[in-house]
């Protein structure tokens, strides 16, 4: 596929960056794509290897690496160095639902298994995929696609997240009736409340959502099943044929030092993006300007930022704490710094233990000259003012033994904070919602009856997602609601063409 030789003739060009200093100043998107003629070099650079790895999903020492959703992406990148946009569009969208969303916030486990990446620089699949779907919406080549019989069966999908709407979205064109149900005030879920603006802009998550609409799929918002006392479990299951649960793992991972209910100035990360989110929705514009004139929201505007987590939450929070003015931002965590380069015993087509830079870590590097994270250290205690208000932190160094955390004696540092947001991850779904349907929870705090399977033991109850595999990437909840989806679709039909 590609060019045989392509990948000796050219070299890899990323989308271009505006630079952190002029960033920050909004949170709006801020790569800016190749034209036509480079795209098309940088897909000749897939250079037919015949094992393509970058659509395997391969666990490698416990570690995946290759595309869960299996895309075809030597057939596309084909398509690409050949100017053949259509078919190239095609052969993404079979398995793809959303590539607008993976071409923005995956962390591209396709790129680390590339051939190319073995010796050199892999191929840029995650911009090329990004390419591919923005000029079908610029070029008219997305139009709704409404299906041409209906089944008369009824899915009532709870949750609309990444899994919940590619199970929709499958169930849909599958001519099922389906109906989305989430409780906040717009679909998307983490889409569109726990990923800034400047990763993911929202529109384009209502533009998707647009469509589906368009398509059949209905939506309706302000919805909390679990504790609505109209829409209940007993009437999901009276008035639909199968029911998904795709309702995230939003359990947040406690700070022993810090409850946020406690302290004035400690909030769990998702609740810190999701206040930013929301007054943007409502400034004038995406400038920090704007949304510091809305106002009505946690703001880290002047502040001293502590940071407890070090994945892509936590530099999500680093990169809006700079964008509302905090006046320092540290990032701690737990683990020992990875290594800058690949080790001896982390060989291709393993995924790459190394250090990884990310927007957020830029920024902080390039406005307060240093990088952020402070490795193999956490919080130990907070300190406030007469009024409760955090004032401080202390910080202690840590170590593992027999995979237990112990603390480094005298290792402790105090620094100010007056903001400490925890981006520790999540331990499971929130129970309300398992309570509700009555089902058990694993002790990861998952409703799973096992990896492969997405029913929950409760007749007509599917689950799918954060709250089937646990907390992971969007990539893999498309995969696992397109999974349920066919799950469902073989319950209801006895077959399954999904």
């Amino acid at each position: 596929m590609g060019k045989t030789t392509g990948f000796l003739e050219y070299q890899r060009e990323e989308n271009n960056e505006i630079k952190p200093e002029e960033r920050v100043k909004n949170f709006a998107w801020f790569r800016v794509p190749l034209g036509k003629e480079e795209r098309e070099m940088q897909g000749a650079r897939c250079m037919n290897c015949g094992v393509p790895f970058c659509q395997s999903a391969m666990v490698l020492h416990g570690m995946v690496t290759g595309c869960p959703l299996h895309n075809l992406i030597p057939e596309w990148n084909d398509q690409i160095y050949h100017g053949h946009f259509r078919h190239a569009l095609s052969r993404l969208c079979k398995t793809n639902n959303f590539p607008e969303f993976t071409g923005r916030v995956c962390p591209a486990l396709c790129e680390k298994a590339c051939t190319n990446g073995e010796y050199g620089e892999p191929v840029t699949i995650r911009d090329n995929e990004l390419y591919l779907i923005e000029n079908a919406f610029k070029e008219g080549l997305i139009r709704p696609s409404i299906p041409a019989v209906r089944s008369g069966r009824r899915v009532a999908v709870i949750g609309s997240g990444p899994s919940g709407l590619a199970a929709a979205d499958q169930l849909n064109h599958r001519g099922h009736l389906v109906t989305v149900y989430e409780r906040e005030e717009e679909p998307g879920g983490l889409l569109m409340y726990g990923i800034p603006n400047m990763k993911l802009d929202k529109d384009v998550v209502r533009r998707r959502v647009a469509l589906m609409k368009k398509e059949g799929v209905r939506f309706r918002c302000g919805v909390n099943v679990g504790k609505d006392k109209d829409i209940t479990p007993k009437w999901l299951e009276e008035n639909y044929d199968a029911v998904i649960l795709a309702c995230g793992s939003k359990k947040p991972r406690p700070l022993a030092a810090a409850d946020p209910a406690k302290v004035k100035g400690v909030y769990y990360a998702v609740d810190f993006l999701t206040s930013t989110t929301k007054a943007l929705m409502l400034a004038e514009d995406r400038t920090a300007a704007a949304l510091k004139k809305q106002g009505g929201f946690i703001s880290a505007e002047g502040k001293h930022v502590v940071i407890v987590g070090g994945g892509d939450t936590g530099n999500d929070c680093i990169g809006t704490s700079i964008r509302e003015g905090c006046a320092s931002v540290t990032a701690l965590e737990m683990m020992k710094e990875a290594p800058h380069e690949r080790a001896a015993d982390n060989p291709w087509p393993e995924w790459p233990k190394v250090v990884r830079t990310d927007y957020g870590h830029e920024e902080a590097i390039a406005l307060f000259g240093l990088d952020p994270r402070v490795y193999e250290t956490t919080v130990k205690q907070v300190q406030t003012d007469e009024k409760g208000n955090l004032k401080a932190v202390t910080t202690v160094k840590v170590k593992f033994e027999n995979r237990k955390m112990v603390e480094v004696a005298g290792s402790e540092k105090t620094m100010p904070c007056e903001l400490l947001l925890i981006a520790a991850g999540f331990i499971g779904c929130e129970d309300y919602v398992s309570d509700a349907f009555g089902l058990k929870r694993t002790a990861r705090g998952t409703v799973s009856l096992g990896s492969d399977s997405y029913e929950t033991g409760h007749p007509k109850v599917f689950t799918a997602g954060d709250m089937h595999r646990g907390q992971s990437l969007v990539v893999w909840a498309i995969a696992e609601g397109r999974n349920c989806a066919a799950a469902v679709d073989t319950y209801l039909m006895g077959y399954t063409g999904l």
